[in-house]
């Protein structure tokens, strides 16, 4: 179990139109200019954007891999350490996170080719 930092970056490879920049300690993650992710290398943990409820959700049943980092309007974001979670997972929650924020016509063109 666990996914390498190098292991998450190939995984938005399997996204379309992901941007990266780099701002400091971390590293953001966009679609078409709207964040749904970032890296902190130095800890080796990420956050990702997901519904509040699913944020809820994974802090109960996993407090050791998940935790809450903010909640802006209906989204809340969720730590997740890297070391502790498998990596079929951690796309799926990757995933959701670009899905929640792309364009429409986007997701579903992806969805289409999949």
């Amino acid at each position: 179990m666990g996914v390498s930092v190098e292991g998450f970056l190939a995984m938005l490879d399997r996204l379309p139109e992901v941007s990266k920049g780099e701002d400091g300690d971390w590293i953001s993650f966009k679609v078409r200019g709207k964040g749904f992710g970032y890296l902190w290398e130095r800890t080796e943990t990420v956050g990702l954007k997901a519904t509040i409820e699913e944020q809820i959700a994974l802090v109960a049943e996993r407090p050791e891999v998940f935790e809450p980092q903010f909640t802006a309007g209906r989204f809340g974001w969720v730590v997740v350490h890297l070391a502790k979670i498998d990596a079929d997972e951690l796309f799926e929650l990757v995933t959701e996170a670009w899905c929640l924020t792309a364009p429409k016509s986007l997701v579903e063109a992806h969805e289409f080719r999949a």
